[in-house]
């Protein structure tokens, strides 16, 4: 059986080889809620599929993403992201973000993020 922190690990290095979606599809729950900060979560896996890719089509250089710390417990992860890239409409964006995903049945069922905008 596959532990958490494998499944974060393995989610993590599909993202560092740049299969973002390929990584969204095997991991994420049909019903998966995702959360930025304090905004109104987005529910189901297909609408948070079209905005993780329009994000991914609004980059216009991607320089880094960088997992620094990874943790695993009781149905829950966390990672701690560094990112840099250019965006269309954001500008420039260089920033540290915590990722707190909640598992169930081997998949994300809830996501959210943590940063300063």
């Amino acid at each position: 059986m596959t532990t958490l922190l494998e499944k974060i690990t393995d989610l993590n290095d599909l993202i560092l080889e740049g299969k973002i979606m390929e990584a969204f599809e095997k991991y994420y729950h049909q019903e998966v809620v995702m959360q930025e900060n304090e905004n109104a979560p987005t529910i189901g896996k297909d609408a948070n599929r079209q905005r993780e890719e329009e994000f991914l089509d609004a980059l216009s250089e991607f320089r880094a993403a960088n997992p620094l710390k990874v943790a695993a417990g009781n149905a829950i992860t966390m990672v701690e992201w560094h990112y840099d890239y250019s965006h269309r409409e954001w500008g420039e964006r260089n920033y540290t973000q915590i990722s707190v995903q909640e598992w169930n049945d081997g998949l994300i069922v809830k996501e959210k993020f943590y940063y300063n905008n």
